[in-house]
């Protein structure tokens, strides 16, 4: 790389060079709109920003707070898992294949990438700090109150950001990574106990304890909070350094492997087929396990072939247990917006409606591999010698049981902190969380649907709306599915966003559009090859 006489190579010369070589290398107008982009989104945001930063003043009710926070928590957790997922460090596929096997300094070559890391941390951040300051209010010092929370935030997604960096250089540090990842969890999961407990669970200590935490930090100190604020910023800055000293031997084999991931992704992205990702992900997950071979059990045919949904599911216990416990979710929703069965609506926020029926069907479609295989291949379902519509009739069993429990315990929680009306007046003694069991056969149906779902269809139409233009190929591929579980889960959803006095009709009713959703379905999908 280097030639005697000649300054020796560095990555950033080496770009200097590639750029130089371009057809039409950035100009004044490209930085122009760059800087007009940002002006604009500016001029956009400011608005309802500074209404949102004006409305943060007061306290929160505890139980509201307590949701709020375990909202947040849930978020950085996601944080730290997708930085982890996707290396964090990765390259274009172009400079990962010639200048990380090249002899340059890898610091170098890495910089522009840790630079990206260290934006996005920042940006996610202050997102984070901002939401954590609205669930907890701002009784007094609002502006430094703010300054903290954006400091703080900042901080743990930054020293987050650095520990997935330092865990992709040294597996050693994965190990610290794991426990940030499981401490949020177990927060989260704690603060949704007190958002769900408040008043009924008033009386035992431990939940005492954690509904007094975010009153105790709302009602903390400026000096203290600027104190806490400075030692998090201190510990990200040193965890940062530690990060960027870790750049300069960072294994090619770590990057490459991230690279190839982002590059997956990025292809995915640009031809709007999400399915890709999905299969990427369950391929690689299986690639590297052995498995033991047991007998095919002695079931009919159909249930036969479904076992393999089972022993699937069986073979994933951390999915089996995480999935149920984000039934928390709706319920964390509502009490962080505030909506309870007494105010002046009886029944549930739209949004909580939404988010019942979506972690049911996300629930169910998670188990659809062997569906979506059947679909994609036929021919293995024909060897099989077992008829296309029992076997959808049998591969719903799976989805349809963990889609409606999901759904039970998530209404449950909602009448456990009285989003839902109860009592003799609100017909079966107020028992909301029946709902589920009769919402999972739609809610298979649906699950089913959307994994037997072809690719995108870019060839269909554009429509031109005052909003923009809309492709019709993305939004049908994404309504596949959600459609078929809304439709028959209709009187569901209406029983949850009006709150009657009696569900025992709509209850009826329910029943019977789900299994006659799911019965259409396997009868009008058996006889084709796609939904």
């Amino acid at each position: 790389m280097n030639v005697p006489g000649r300054a020796p190579a560095t990555p950033s010369s080496v770009r200097a060079f590639v750029r130089s070589r371009r057809a039409r290398p950035a100009g004044l107008l490209d930085r122009y709109m760059t800087v007009f982009g940002v002006l604009m989104a500016a001029a956009v945001l400011g608005n309802p920003l500074s209404a949102a930063l004006a409305g943060l003043a007061g306290r929160m009710e505890p139980a509201r707070a307590a949701a709020g926070l375990a909202l947040v928590a849930v978020a950085w957790a996601a944080f730290v898992a997708l930085a982890r997922v996707a290396g964090p460090v990765a390259l274009p596929a172009a400079d990962a294949a010639w200048l990380v096997l090249s002899p340059l300094d890898r610091r170098g070559v890495l910089a522009r990438t840790a630079r990206v890391l260290l934006a996005t941390a920042v940006v996610v951040g202050a997102v984070l700090g901002l939401a954590a300051l609205a669930a907890l209010g701002a009784p007094d010092a609002l502006v430094w109150r703010l300054v903290a929370a954006v400091v703080l935030g900042v901080s743990a997604t930054a020293g987050t950001m650095a520990l997935a960096v330092l865990g992709q250089a040294t597996p050693t540090w994965n190990g610290w990574l794991t426990a940030v990842t499981t401490a949020l969890l177990l927060v989260a999961v704690l603060l949704g106990v007190a958002a769900m407990g408040g008043r009924a669970w008033s009386a035992f200590g431990p939940v005492t304890v954690v509904l007094t935490w975010p009153a105790a930090l709302a009602d903390a100190s400026p000096a203290w909070v600027a104190a806490v604020a400075g030692g998090a910023a201190s510990a990200a800055a040193l965890l940062v350094r530690r990060a960027w000293s870790a750049l300069g031997h960072m294994p090619a084999r770590a990057v490459l492997a991230a690279s190839t991931r982002v590059g997956h992704v990025a292809t995915a992205t640009t031809t709007l087929d999400p399915s890709a990702l999905t299969w990427a992900a369950e391929d690689n997950h299986w690639r590297t396990r052995r498995l033991r071979s047991r007998p095919w059990p002695s079931f009919p045919a159909p249930f036969a072939l479904a076992w393999h949904d089972w022993r699937r599911a069986a073979r994933r216990p951390g999915r089996l247990v995480a999935l149920p416990a984000t039934a928390v979710l709706p319920t964390v929703l509502a009490q962080a917006l505030g909506g309870t069965a007494g105010g002046a609506a009886p029944g549930l926020p739209p949004i909580v409606v939404a988010s019942v029926l979506a972690g049911a069907v996300a629930v169910a479609v998670v188990h659809t591999a062997g569906s979506r295989r059947d679909g994609d291949n036929p021919a293995l379902s024909r060897l099989a010698g077992v008829g296309r519509r029992p076997a959808l009739a049998a591969r719903a069993l799976l989805p349809a049981l963990l889609g409606g429990a999901w759904a039970a315990a998530a209404l449950a929680g909602l009448m456990l902190v009285g989003a839902l009306p109860a009592g003799p007046t609100a017909g079966l003694g107020g028992a909301w969380w029946l709902f589920g069991p009769a919402m999972a056969p739609a809610v298979a149906a649906g699950a089913l649907r959307m994994a037997r779902r072809g690719p995108v269809d870019h060839s269909m139409p554009v429509i031109d709306t005052p909003g923009g233009a809309i492709p019709t190929g993305p939004l049908f591929w994404a309504l596949t599915g959600v459609d078929l579980a809304v439709l028959g889960c209709l009187p569901a959803l209406a029983a949850l966003a009006a709150g009657p006095d009696g569900i025992g009709g709509l209850l009826a009713a329910q029943v019977v559009t789900g299994l006659a959703v799911l019965a259409g379905y396997v009868l009008r999908a058996g006889s084709s090859r796609r939904p």
